[in-house]
């Protein structure tokens, strides 16, 4: 069962929704990613893309970020974050939206901050969607984009972006991303 690793809602344990569909983010790359971003979270506009059991935009919602959107395509998944805001009491900082991320994109009203993307490991590196956050003016001034793939991928040159960090913790990367001006 994945918990919340820090923050105000540190420790929290998350029901996870039941789906093979579902990939939790593991606990130390969850730690490891807010130790990397601890001095960016506090009043952040978080976006979380293929938020699955939503823990990283509840990571983000206690350890302080202002506003946080996660995206589910699967409207069940998407129900059971729901339920997991209401139940943490974070509803005036998290919002779900169940919908493909792609549609999702063109829903939402930014600035963010900070976007996560997350999808499937085996789908293509999503380009269309990293397109779409500066075709839409979705991130903010020196944003940072981070997406999480398998360690195993080589990811191709990202056009609109500068990569500014990779890390890797066993099967799972961290490729963090700034929008080049």
């Amino acid at each position: 069962m994945p918990k919340i690793t820090g923050g105000q809602l540190g420790s929290r344990k998350l029901r996870s929704p039941k789906s093979s569909a579902v990939r939790p983010t593991p606990g130390r790359v969850k730690e490891s990613l807010f130790s990397i971003l601890m001095e960016r979270i506090e009043g952040a506009r978080v976006l979380d893309l293929f938020a699955g059991t939503g823990a990283i935009g509840f990571e983000a919602a206690s350890r302080g970020a202002a506003r946080v959107v996660s995206v589910e395509g699967d409207r069940e998944i998407a129900h059971a974050v729901e339920e997991a805001v209401e139940e943490l009491g974070i509803g005036h900082v998290v919002t779900v939206v169940a919908a493909p991320a792609e549609r999702a994109l063109y829903r939402i009203e930014g600035p963010f901050d900070l976007v996560y993307l997350d999808p499937p490991y085996a789908s293509e590196t999503p380009l269309h969607l990293l397109r779409l956050l500066l075709e839409r003016n979705l991130l903010a001034p020196e944003a940072l984009v981070i997406y999480e793939h398998a360690a195993r991928r080589i990811l191709p040159d990202i056009p609109g972006y500068r990569s500014t960090r990779e890390e890797v913790y066993g099967d799972v990367a961290l490729a963090f991303f700034v929008a080049e001006p």
